[in-house]
């Protein structure tokens, strides 16, 4: 039987890594590139703020092709559906049936990202769902993935997480509530080894800034 071909939304993030490790162990579906939106005036990853030289150096890793979706700054939502709408129909001419998510738990999000991709012909997928996000976090850290906090929110974690190392210590130094997955988005992080990747992604911790009420961990290629 043909395995379905499919897009990964793809953060940088240990969720995103999670969610390509557990499509290539079920079999079931042929991951053909990673999708990411990227901040067109910045050259980074929106959000997460990771450089764009270390999400190729990424795909380059997982031994993907990388589907960048420049977005202007500001972008407002209509301009950003506009863009995700035109690659959703470049994916559909390459015979993509589908686009995976590394979301975990939040109802709101899996229903906006089913209801933007009705019409388009591609199928949601949702592998890593799941609300034991304590019990996926140390699975994670115990299949080997590693991944540093490069963007964290100091209203809800201290400043001082940024460019840590997503790992044992981490989780047990989270505040009790804080999601040890960071999926309110408490945190972000940029993954650079594990079981999903050919070799690991070489890093440097640069500086830590805050920008826009967020704390960031400028991380640089080694």
């Amino acid at each position: 039987m043909a395995r379905t071909k499919t897009l990964l939304s793809w953060s940088s993030g240990k969720d995103a890594a999670w969610a390509l490790h557990t499509l290539r162990r079920t079999g079931e579906v042929e991951v053909v590139g990673l999708l990411t939106t990227t901040n067109e005036a910045f050259e980074r990853v929106a959000m997460h703020g990771v450089r764009e030289a270390l999400l190729e150096a990424q795909a380059e890793a997982a031994g993907l092709p990388l589907w960048k979706v420049p977005l202007p700054w500001p972008c407002s939502n209509e301009a950003y559906e506009a863009r995700m709408a035109a690659v959703c129909a470049e994916a559909k001419t390459q015979g993509i049936e589908a686009m995976a998510f590394g979301d975990l738990f939040l109802e709101d999000v899996r229903d906006y990202r089913i209801q933007k991709l009705a019409g388009t012909g591609l199928r949601p997928l949702f592998p890593i769902w799941n609300p034991d996000t304590a019990g996926l976090a140390q699975e994670m850290v115990g299949a080997g993935l590693q991944a540093t906090l490069a963007c964290v929110d100091p209203r809800v974690l201290a400043a001082g997480f940024a460019g840590r190392d997503f790992d044992a210590a981490l989780l047990a130094d989270l505040p009790r509530e804080v999601d040890p997955c960071g999926e309110r988005g408490e945190f972000h992080t940029f993954a650079w080894g594990g079981p999903m990747f050919r070799h690991p992604v070489a890093i440097r911790r640069g500086e830590v800034v805050e920008r826009d009420g967020f704390v960031f961990a400028d991380l640089l290629p080694a």
